[in-house]
């Protein structure tokens, strides 16, 4: 056999099963979380999240024209889908190329048998990262990991190329090569960059005679290249045109953007110098380095794009990257806030001082603007300590209650170096990384996401007897967790022929095992190092590791040479090659495939795009709709604008109200939607102005009389008048509220004649608006939302995805429901539901993201979202019910029902604190109330059965297992007493009335666009 031609052909046959297995599977539209964001940016290039992604957003318009025809989301799926099976491809050829060195040292030709086993490797290898859980989910959606993979795939294949042809003429071209494919990444995810160690390590076994002293040397010089490219090319040198840039305009007069490019001008002479002089001294090392960095640049200008884009205004325009100083704060994910990494403070610390770390600056109209000095927090001595992994004291997302529920920590109780340490290897690399690592390699327990406890999210094998002893009984498992489609059983076949694959390759080959071994670390436990996670995340994170998992392939492939090597103790060479190849392939893709098939299957799933469809569509025309997470707002974004679904409305994320740039975007026209008025000018709230305003009850003002909200806004917290600010500590002044009871005056004859009130509404002459006697300070955010619906008069629709909100600032008991949204309402008979509207919406417009369709897989996010659905059609049927209308209570209840199926969405299942019961236990007092009793019947068994198997499955953990498990247990003993409760108060003519007081789960788990 010739090898080339062979190894060529097979890796095309890998590359083609892959990219039909994403291109089966993908989602037929927008995914929740980012994807949503990221396709509406693709399709009209458009500005994402910091850091940004310009390539991404290049490179998918490109797939939208040539493939997305009436459907723009599937070409960017198509994007993903391929460059996944791409990196499949890579991760092939990489392999085998590690296993020819195994089976024919030296760059010999292989022997046909040795060929076979090489091809058998790369096959077993290669498939089985392609049925890999956490690659597989990243494959088949609209986001940037896929390409992300793709470029780290072949930036460590690339370097292998040039180490098999290191000694012939010209060699080099694949280093540089490979820096711009790095450059390029960089304009998709940063991913790629922690490749840099393992390729610095080729470079060092190849060119060098290796020693321990010289390898450790290798090591740190990788470390410190990643390092350079990560602060030097990327931040300092858009600092340094910053700087430039500001200079140039500001001082000498002259355009934007003049002192950027007088900067990279400079630059390219410096390193055009640099070129001349390395070839006029022959130091060839600094001249590859040069064009090294050259290419990189090139690759790494893709983010001129973002500000040009930025520049026009754009709908999706993340931090208004319209100069060079903006481009700095983007790529530095500035938004994000800061943490610590090898210094820093403990969760129960509080700042002791804030220290100045330069000043910040906006565009202005012909020149920079000083916003203000950017301030970081300084700790007291003793509340800092040595890698601090117990660092986050916000508990906005329950961080610092989240550390202390972890380690065990009374209230106040300063946590010790052992905490810290302990958290890092039981949460941090335990439970965020290597739990993930087992989920693709070992086998996984199901879908819940895992907060610790041995029921939710747990790595499990299949092998009972194992499994058993450390998470307790799975067969006790309840019906509907059991069968879960996540349930994936490995046996830890993929895990364990990779431990054999990276023993074999050790004492075969060891340097190239420490390769392998660094491509693994970086990509994995160094990540974990890096990003420092707090507790509680908002959703499984194991995405991020996905390149360490495919190092783990390389050892999954060369895994079969070493059981190759066993069965040749008792067979001929070629039944060992043939036996080992067929064992391995059944014994690992083959069951990889099986498993996880069924829940990686999206091909019919368009819940995203319904899920914004029905929040926009319970909306009146030309709403102002405020929106908090993720999955509440980028499917509302790509609904918006690529599918051009009830552009009218203007989306307003609450999230990001609290960032001057973003404020600021609601004063210009956003497809159908007018500007907005947000009181204040753009100087009022630039940088730090107005961040924050405190309660400061002045003794001149009647603290039990309302004023008009308005007013106050405008002229007391928008004032500059010094008489109408408090000192604080440091000397600076902020913004008082002089009061806490303000009204919105209301003109009736406006809110009837617009539709904002119903025919049969007692109008209110104006609405109270009483901030909560707790909150003495309101952040910018919650006074953009006042200052938008003071100044809006009541002329637009105020609606909310969520009602907390109103609740928080005081005017909850005036939203009413519409659908999925909460509408402000000046009304006195405010019954909470607008029952004709909301019934309206639900049979003509919503949709189910095909949970109409058999068989058709949603996770836990997508069940948390389609229950929101179903439980929009429980509450309007249970107010026809209320009017007394119970055969329109009984169609709108069948509809849901039959929309949603119960194969897809059960009407009982286990979920975190219940929540999925609890919603479907509104559905049943609906259908109760509707006098439905055949469904009615059916829910009410379904959560007897699920609630009996829960306690039946709690009882029998011994304590320690049940310890996590606490409050799971007492929500259900809660909920079985209120089932029975409202199974009596109907069935048996009980007066008993269940109480839903106490029982309301905890909201969705979702990032907020200023991203973690």
């Amino acid at each position: 056999m010739n090898f080339k031609r062979v190894n060529n052909i097979a890796g095309w046959i890998i590359c083609a099963i892959a990219c039909v297995v994403y291109l089966m599977t993908m989602e037929a539209t927008a995914s929740l979380w980012d994807c949503g964001e990221f396709i509406s940016s693709v399709y009209k290039l458009q500005v994402p999240h910091p850091p940004g992604a310009p390539l991404f957003v290049l490179l998918g318009r490109l797939f939208i024209v040539i493939f997305g025809g009436s459907n723009p989301a599937i070409g960017v799926n198509i994007m993903s889908a391929l460059s996944s099976g791409f990196t499949i491809l890579f991760l092939f050829w990489t392999i085998t190329h590690f296993a020819r060195k195994l089976m024919a040292p030296g760059n010999t030709e292989p022997t046909s048998q040795n060929t076979i086993a090489i091809i058998a490797s790369g096959v077993v290898g290669a498939l089985a990262y392609t049925f890999s859980d956490s690659f597989w989910f990243s494959a088949v959606e609209g986001e940037v990991y896929a390409l992300s993979s793709f470029f780290t795939a072949i930036v460590f294949w690339a370097i292998l190329k040039w180490e098999h042809s290191a000694d012939e003429p010209g060699a080099d071209r694949w280093i540089i090569f490979i820096f711009f494919m790095m450059g390029l990444s960089i304009g998709v995810h940063l991913l790629n960059l922690l490749t840099i160690p393992a390729i610095v390590l080729v470079y060092y076994f190849k060119r060098y005679q290796p020693t321990t002293k010289g390898t450790i040397w290798a090591f740190i010089i990788g470390c410190i290249v990643t390092g350079f490219v990560q602060v030097v090319v990327i931040q300092w040198t858009v600092k340094a045109a910053g700087w430039f840039d500001i200079r140039f305009v500001n001082t000498l007069g002259m355009p934007f953007f003049s002192g950027f490019i007088f900067f990279f001008i400079l630059l390219s002479a410096l390193l055009w110098g640099g070129l001349r002089y390395a070839r006029k001294k022959h130091w060839n090392f600094l001249r590859l380095g040069i064009w090294c960095a050259i290419f990189m640049l090139l690759g790494y200008s893709s983010y001129v794009t973002t500000m040009i884009r930025s520049n026009a205004n754009p709908a999706v325009d993340m931090y208004n990257v319209d100069n060079p100083n903006s481009l700095v704060g983007y790529l530095g994910r500035d938004q994000y806030g800061d943490f610590p990494l090898l210094y820093g403070q403990v969760f129960t610390a509080s700042p002791d001082d804030y220290k100045e770390t330069g000043m910040k600056y906006t565009k202005g109209a012909d020149r920079y603007i000083e916003t203000g000095q950017d301030i970081k927090a300084t700790y007291k001595p003793e509340d800092m300590m040595l890698f601090p992994r117990v660092w986050d004291a916000s508990n906005d997302q329950g961080h610092a209650n989240f550390y202390k529920d972890w380690l065990g920590l009374a209230d106040g109780e300063r946590p010790t170096m052992g905490d810290n340490f302990r958290f890092f290897f039981s949460y941090q690399l335990n439970w965020m990384y290597w739990r993930y690592f087992m989920w693709n390699f070992a086998g996984k327990q199901n879908d819940i996401q895992g907060f610790g406890n041995v029921r939710d999210g747990n790595w499990i094998t299949g092998i009972s007897p194992f499994d058993n002893a450390r998470l307790g009984n799975q067969g006790a498992m309840p019906e509907s967790i059991k069968h879960n489609k996540a349930n994936n059983k490995l046996f830890a076949l993929p895990f364990l022929l990779g431990i054999f694959g990276a023993v074999y390759q050790y004492f075969a080959n060891r340097r190239d095992f420490w390769v392998t071994a660094a491509l693994f670390f970086f990509t994995g436990i160094a990540i974990v190092l890096y990003l420092n996670q707090p507790g509680n995340q908002p959703r499984e994170r194991d995405y991020a590791y996905v390149g360490s998992f495919y190092a783990f392939a390389i050892w999954i492939g060369l895994g079969v040479l070493q059981v190759r090597e066993w069965i040749r103790k008792k067979a001929s060479e070629s039944t060992s090659n043939w036996s080992a190849a067929i064992l391995c392939f059944l014994a690992v893709p083959v069951i990889m495939g099986n498993q996880e098939w069924d829940d990686h299957d999206r091909s019919k799933k368009v819940l995203a795009r319904d899920l914004a469809k029905d929040y926009l569509e319970s909306c009146p025309p030309n709403a102002i709709l405020f929106t908090y997470g993720d999955n509440d707002t980028y499917p509302l974004w790509y609904a918006q604008e690529v599918e051009n679904i009830r552009p009218d409305i203007r989306v307003i994320n609450n999230s990001l109200l609290g960032i001057d740039w973003y404020i600021n975007q609601l004063r210009y026209k956003v497809n159908e939607s007018a500007p907005i008025d947000v009181i204040w000018s753009a100087d009022q709230i630039r940088g730090r102005n107005r961040d924050y305003v405190v309660y400061n009850p002045r003794t001149d003002v009647n603290q039990d009389k309302f004023y008009d909200l308005y007013d106050v806004l405008k002229n007391i917290v928008g004032s500059d008048d010094p008489a109408f600010k408090v000192p604080l500590q440091g000397g600076e002044t902020i913004n008082y509220l002089p009061a806490k009871k303000f009204v919105l005056p209301v003109d009736e004859q406006l809110v009837r004649s617009n539709g904002t009130v119903n025919a049969g509404d007692s109008v209110l002459s104006q609405v109270p608006v009483v901030i909560p006697e707790n909150r003495n300070t309101l952040l910018k955010n919650d006074l953009a939302i006042l200052t938008i619906i003071a100044a809006n008069k009541w002329k637009r629709p105020i609606c909310f995805t969520a009602p907390y909100t109103a609740s928080e600032l005081g005017f909850g008991n005036y939203m009413r429901k519409d659908g999925l949204t909460y509408r402000l309402v000046p009304v006195s008979n405010n019954t909470g539901m607008n029952t004709d509207w909301m019934v309206d919406k639900l049979k003509n417009k919503f949709g189910f993201g095909s949970a109409d369709i058999p068989g058709v897989y949603f996770d836990e996010q997508n069940r948390l979202h389609l229950n929101t659905i179903r439980a929009a059609f429980a509450d309007g049927a249970a107010s026809l019910a209320d009017a007394n209308r119970k055969d329109e209570a009984k169609q709108v209840l069948d509809k849901a029902d039959k929309g949603i199926l119960t194969t897809n969405l059960p009407y009982a299942m286990v979920s975190k604190n219940n929540q999925h019961n609890y919603f479907n236990f509104k559905f049943l007092e609906a259908a109760y109330k509707a006098g439905h009793t055949e469904l009615a019947d059916r829910v009410s068994k379904a959560l007897h059965k699920d609630f009996e198997q829960q306690m039946a499955y709690y009882n029998q953990l011994g304590d320690s297992k049940q310890d996590g498990l606490r409050n799971e247990i007492g929500a259900t003993q809660q909920l079985m007493q209120m089932l029975t409760a409202l199974d009596a108060q109907y069935k048996g003519g009980s007066s008993l009335k269940p109480s839903l007081e106490g029982s309301v789960p905890i909201g969705p788990a979702t990032d907020s666009p200023a991203k973690q």
